[in-house]
């Protein structure tokens, strides 16, 4: 029986992202053409510095593209109402939380925000949907912590959940596993990996993980200093291109192993 074709949430069309003052435009990359398909997890990986937080604040409408264009559901970005992207794109950011003295259902109930009258109050349907992304992301038992009483692991899961309770096609995530052990780094990106394939949610993150990235990613997204690549994990192994990511004289990517060594 022949696969039929996922729906692609997130394309771009030649954009290139950086930044412009009066005088000058700092491009950091340029002719960028990848998609973003229904219920992959697809990991955005490169050295520090590379680009890769310029790129997510580009496609979630935090800064403007220099160039090209980009495009959710097929609408163009630039033609989305603030509401109508809220209901379509979640955001998890690195920021510092500056709401900790919440509780943890109330940080996740936040996610309804797109859809709650003025007043903000909850329907039954709100609710539900809280309750599940509460489910989902195993936060039961924590529901009624305070954030500030969280842990890094744990609190990175509030977050999420609260992105699942905005019940957008395309959850987006910078660094999800910064600050966090080996363990959790893990347990994060087998939870989104589990989410994606759970709810058919397309979930994109940036991480320096790229070896637990290339295990657990249906998609990734590779940006070096030349070009953003985007392949599944196989073939960017096969191509090579994990070999021209960082410099050899310290580092090398073992094809075969399909993981990077030190010299």
């Amino acid at each position: 029986m022949e696969k039929t074709s996922k729906h692609i949430i997130l394309k771009t069309d030649n954009l290139s992202i950086g930044y412009t003052s009066k005088k000058s435009e700092s491009v950091i990359a340029k002719n960028i053409n990848i998609e973003l398909k229904q219920g992959e997890l697809i990991g955005l990986v490169g050295a520090n510095g590379i680009g890769k937080s310029t790129l997510l604040r580009t496609l979630t409408s935090l800064q403007q593209p220099l160039s090209g264009s980009i495009y959710l559901n097929e609408k163009s970005l630039e033609n989305l109402s603030s509401v109508e992207l809220a209901k379509t794109m979640s955001l998890v950011l690195t920021e510092q939380l500056m709401s900790k003295n919440l509780s943890v259902y109330e940080l996740i109930a936040l996610g309804r925000q797109p859809y709650t009258n003025w007043v903000g109050n909850l329907s039954e349907e709100d609710t539900s949907i809280i309750n599940k992304a509460i489910l989902q992301t195993n936060l039961s038992e924590l529901k009624h912590r305070k954030c500030f009483e969280l842990s890094d692991g744990q609190l990175q899961k509030v977050m999420i959940a609260r992105a699942l309770a905005q019940d957008t096609d395309l959850i987006i995530l910078d660094e999800p596993t910064t600050h966090l052990d080996m363990y959790h780094k893990a347990y994060i990106l087998k939870l989104l990996q589990k989410l994606a394939k759970d709810t058919n949610k397309t979930i994109l993150f940036s991480s320096h993980e790229i070896d637990l990235a290339i295990q657990l990613c249906d998609t990734m997204v590779v940006m070096t200093t030349n070009t953003v690549l985007s392949d599944s994990p196989s073939n960017l192994i096969e191509n090579g291109v994990f070999e021209s990511l960082f410099p050899k004289d310290l580092i090398s990517f073992d094809k075969n192993a399909g993981n990077f060594r030190v010299n």
